[in-house]
C-alpha cells in the first residue's frame, strides 16, 4: 500500500495541459489619431463612478440599483454556482471514505447471522466490526482530474469577471437613462413654450383675420404650428413616463422623483470626462475581455483532460478496520486488518470516443481563441468610435448653441415686425419653426455630449478594470505609459 501511495505521489505531477500562450491582441497598439480624435491623456487612473457621475442624485440612484438590480442578483448567484461547481470538481481528486460498522449475531449451527438483530441467547456468538473503506479512488497519474479541476476554476473566474462586466454595464445604463430623462424634460419644456407661443399667435392672427387685416391662410398656418407643438407635447409626456419605467427596471425599485434632473442643461455639466489611455493594452483589462481570457484558459485545460483520457486509469480500493467476536477484543492489535487492491482500466475498444473527445476539446479551444480575439476587436472599435465622437462633439455643440441663439434672435425680430404690420405672418412662421428645430437639435447634441462621456466610461472599463491573475480576477492598478 505504501508503494502504491508513493507511486501516486511521484506521478501525480504529470500534466498534459498545453502551456498557456494567449494570442497577441489583434488590434493596433494605439488608439486612432487624426482630425476626429482628441489628444489622449497620459494614463487611465483608478476611478470610481463617483469621479465621473458627480451629481449626488445620480449617485444615489446608482447605489440603489447596486443593491436591488435583479441582473446583479442573477450574476451573484451564477458566481456562487460556478464556485460550488469548481469545489465539486476539485473534490474528485480526493478519496471518498466510507465508514462501515456492524454488529452480527451468528448461530453456530446454521452459520446464519442477524446483523444488528435480536439479543444474544445461548449457543450464539456476536461479531463486531469497525471499518473505513476507499472505493475505486482514481490516482491522477496523468493529471486528468487536475486538468478538469483547473478548467472549472477558470470557468468560475470567467463568471466572476462577467459579474464585473454586468455591474459596469448597469452603472452606464443608469447614467444614460438618467440623462435621457433630463433631455426629454428639456424637449417637453421646448414643446410647451412653443405651444404657448403658438397659442398667442393664433389669438393674434384670429383677431387680425376678424378685423380684415390678415388672410385666413395666416390663421390656418398658426393653427398648424399649434397642433404640431401639442402633438410633440403629448409625445414627450409619453417619453418621460417611459424613461421612468426604464430607470425603475434598472434600479429594481421605485425611483424618487426628487432624484431626477429637470433638464439636460442641468445634468450635462455633472458628467466629467474620462481620460483615455495612450495604448490599446488597457482593453485587456476590460471585464468582458478578462472573462473571455479565462474562458480561453478553461478550454486550454480541457485539452489536457482530453489528452490524459487517452491513457490508462489507475484506481485503488482500500479497506481497513477492526473485527472481533468480542467487544472487549475489538480494539486490540489482533483485531486489525486491511486490504488494498489496485486496478488499471484501459478501453480496448471505444469506437474512437477518447480521440474524438480530444478533437472536440481542440476545436473548442480554437473557438475560444476566436471569441477572445473578437472580444478585443469589439472593445477596440467601441473605444475608437467613442473617441471619434469625443474629438468633434465640442465643436458641434458650440455651433449648435450659436445656431439656437441666432434662431431665437431672428424669431424675436420677425415676430415684432409682424405685430407692427411690417412683415408677413409666413416669415414669422418660418423663423418660429427654425427656432423650434434649433432648440431640439441643441438638446439632442447636449445629450450626445454627456452620453459620450458615459460611453467612454463604459468602453474603457471604468472602475471595473481587472487583471486576469492565476488566482482569479483582481482590481487593476492604474494603466501608465
Amino acid at each position: 500500500m505504501k508503494r502504491i501511495a508513493l507511486l501516486a505521489l511521484l506521478l501525480g505531477g504529470c500534466s498534459f495541459v498545453p502551456k498557456e500562450t494567449p494570442p497577441a491582441p489583434p488590434v493596433p497598439p494605439a488608439f486612432p489619431t487624426g482630425p476626429a480624435y482628441a489628444a489622449n491623456g497620459e494614463a487611465l487612473p483608478s476611478i470610481s463612478y463617483r469621479d465621473i457621475f458627480r451629481d449626488a442624485r445620480l449617485q444615489k440612484i446608482i447605489e440603489q440599483a447596486l443593491a436591488n438590480n435583479r441582473d446583479l442578483r442573477i450574476a451573484a448567484a451564477n458566481v456562487a454556482s460556478a464556485r460550488a461547481q469548481y469545489r465539486i470538481q476539485r473534490a474528485e481528486q480526493l478519496p471518498l471514505i466510507n465508514s462501515n460498522n456492524t454488529v452480527a449475531i451468528v448461530d453456530p449451527g446454521t452459520g446464519r447471522s442477524n446483523v444488528g438483530g435480536s439479543p444474544v441467547t445461548g449457543g450464539q456468538r456476536t461479531n463486531y466490526s469497525l471499518g473505513l473503506g476507499v472505493t475505486s479512488f482514481e490516482i491522477d497519474l496523468f493529471g486528468r482530474l487536475a486538468a478538469l479541476s483547473r478548467a472549472e476554476q477558470d470557468r468560475y473566474f470567467a463568471t466572476e469577471a462577467g459579474a464585473h462586466a454586468i455591474r459596469l454595464a448597469l452603472v452606464g445604463d443608469i447614467a444614460a437613462a438618467w440623462l435621457q430623462y433630463a433631455a426629454d424634460q428639456s424637449l417637453f419644456a421646448i414643446a410647451e413654450q412653443t405651444r404657448a407661443n403658438a397659442l398667442t399667435s393664433v389669438k393674434l392672427t384670429r383677431a387680425r383675420v376678424d378685423g380684415g387685416v390678415a388672410p385666413r391662410t395666416d390663421l390656418a398656418q398658426a393653427e398648424l404650428t399649434l397642433a404640431t407643438a401639442e402633438s410633440d407635447l403629448a409625445e414627450q409626456t409619453t417619453a418621460l413616463a417611459q424613461d421612468i419605467n426604464a430607470l425603475e427596471l434598472l434600479v429594481g425599485a421605485t425611483v424618487d422623483p426628487a432624484l431626477l434632473a429637470k433638464s439636460i442643461e442641468e445634468a450635462q455639466p455633472t458628467v466629467a470626462a474620462l481620460p483615455a489611455g495612450l495604448d490599446s493594452g488597457v482593453l485587456l483589462r476590460r471585464p468582458d475581455v478578462v472573462q473571455a481570457e479565462y474562458q480561453l484558459r478553461a478550454a486550454n485545460a480541457q485539452i489536457g483532460a482530453a489528452r490524459a483520457a487517452l491513457f490508462p486509469r489507475l484506481s485503488l480500493t482500500v479497506f481497513a478496520g477492526l473485527a472481533s467476536n468480542g467487544l472487549s477484543q475489538l480494539f486490540t492489535t489482533r483485531a486489525f486488518n486491511y486490504t488494498a487492491t489496485p486496478g488499471i482500466s484501459y478501453p480496448v475498444f471505444a469506437g474512437g470516443r477518447n480521440k474524438a473527445g480530444l478533437d472536440q476539446a481542440r476545436a473548442q479551444f480554437d473557438a475560444a481563441v476566436a471569441s477572445y480575439e473578437r472580444t478585443i476587436q469589439t472593445a477596440f472599435r467601441e473605444v475608437a468610435d467613442a473617441l471619434a465622437r469625443r474629438g468633434t462633439i465640442g465643436d458641434q455643440l458650440a455651433a449648435q448653441e450659436r445656431q439656437a441663439a441666432a434662431a431665437a434672435d431672428s424669431y424675436r425680430l420677425s415676430d415684432a415686425r409682424y405685430r407692427g404690420g411690417i412683415d408677413t405672418f409666413l416669415a414669422t412662421l418660418v423663423t418660429q419653426r427654425t427656432l423650434y428645430q434649433a432648440q431640439r437639435s441643441l438638446t439632442a447634441t447636449r445629450l450626445t455630449e454627456a452620453a459620450n462621456k458615459v460611453t467612454l466610461y463604459r468602453t474603457l472599463g471604468g472602475d471595473a478594470l481587472l487583471d486576469a491573475a492565476r488566482e482569479g480576477p483582481v482590481a487593476a492598478s492604474p494603466v501608465k505609459r
